[in-house]
């Protein structure tokens, strides 16, 4: 049996879930082929046995999986002859932060400066569902949240200060190479990549040059998913 990653898609396929890309990049460290099929918001209600809202959703040769965190460990544990994603428990705590960081931090920030974008990338039918989605959770219209979209941007260097001041000193969160607290964090920052047209850092900001490298990691699947999207 196939493995399966089920990940929400724009209308020219774009990938653009956070969560989706932590396992993209996992699973390519792991050296784990699957197929990345492309879902609707429509669509998720029914993946595979009809028990999950929302992806990422690993179909593993028959084992069913939801939750990134849980599937990366379920991929360390599994498949362990394979290179880790954590190094052991160290590793493990620190992706744990760089998950809690970028949820507490970063999540709220890029939600309203890529709301937009994101609505403009999606099909017809997921518009519908996004805008009364999100109009409900920040109780105003998509433009209404749209419009604190550079007063947000203006925020993001500062709340980047504490991974920019370790980047300056190592090319990964995990030290010597990428962990799976590197993709935690690269999930989050490609979300915007593929949904945004206009790059958020400097060529020479640490975090940008890190970007940059992570991109170009596992014959650079982060990268080839944005020129794809765009070619199509």
């Amino acid at each position: 049996m196939q493995r399966i990653l089920y990940s929400l898609s724009g209308a020219s396929g774009q990938h653009y879930s956070p969560h989706v890309w932590k396992i993209i990049m996992s699973l390519k460290h792991k050296g784990l082929a699957f197929d990345l099929k492309p879902v609707s918001f429509g669509d998720i209600s029914s993946i595979e046995d009809g028990s999950y809202n929302s992806v990422p959703v690993l179909n593993d040769q028959g084992t069913l999986l939801g939750d990134s965190f849980e599937i990366a460990q379920y991929l360390e544990t599994t498949y362990n002859d394979t290179p880790s994603l954590f190094d052991g428990d160290g590793g493990l705590h620190l992706s744990r932060f760089v998950e809690s960081y970028c949820k507490t931090v970063l999540h709220p920030t890029l939600a309203v400066i890529a709301v937009m974008d994101m609505y403009n990338i999606m099909s017809d039918a997921d518009r519908a569902y996004f805008r009364t989605a999100r109009e409900k959770r920040f109780g105003k219209s998509l433009e209404d949240v749209y419009a604190n979209r550079d007063a947000e941007l203006a925020t993001l260097p500062e709340k980047l200060n504490p991974v920019r001041d370790l980047l300056a000193t190592q090319d990964w969160l995990g030290g010597e190479k990428a962990m799976h607290a590197d993709y935690v964090l690269f999930g989050t920052l490609q979300w915007c990549n593929v949904c945004c047209a206009d790059p958020f850092f400097a060529a020479t900001d640490p975090v940008q040059m890190w970007f940059e490298r992570m991109l170009d990691l596992h014959d650079g699947v982060g990268r080839k998913a944005v020129s794809e999207a765009v070619a199509a």
